[in-house]
């Protein structure tokens, strides 16, 4: 297993652990680049998480669409085996505000 595949492994199970849902885009010919690795829909709210490994970084592409998330009220978190914490600590968050009946 690649160092991105175990972030992302820890990733899907806080995930899971949080009853929220997610999914992983499949980029196909069809698709865009630079999606984000997960995507993730709690408590009526986007999260977008891109799993790096190490010291590596977002590429530009990534960043701009991660801004784009953030410019339409999402939300796109950067997480690596140092701040595999962040995950939970957004969820907790969303968690705690106000659903939306329909």
């Amino acid at each position: 297993m690649t160092p991105e595949a175990k972030v992302k492994k820890k990733v899907i199970a806080t995930l899971k652990d949080a009853g929220v849902y997610y999914f992983y885009p499949v980029m196909s010919g069809y698709g865009s680049s630079g999606i984000p690795d997960i995507i993730v829909c709690c408590n009526g709210k986007f999260l977008a998480i891109e799993c790096k490994a190490g010291a590596n970084k977002p590429t530009a592409l990534q960043e701009r669409n991660m801004q784009q998330i953030r410019d339409n009220g999402g939300i796109a978190i950067v997480v690596n085996e140092e701040n595999l914490n962040a995950v939970q600590e957004v969820l907790v968050t969303l968690q705690g505000e106000m659903t939306w009946e329909i």
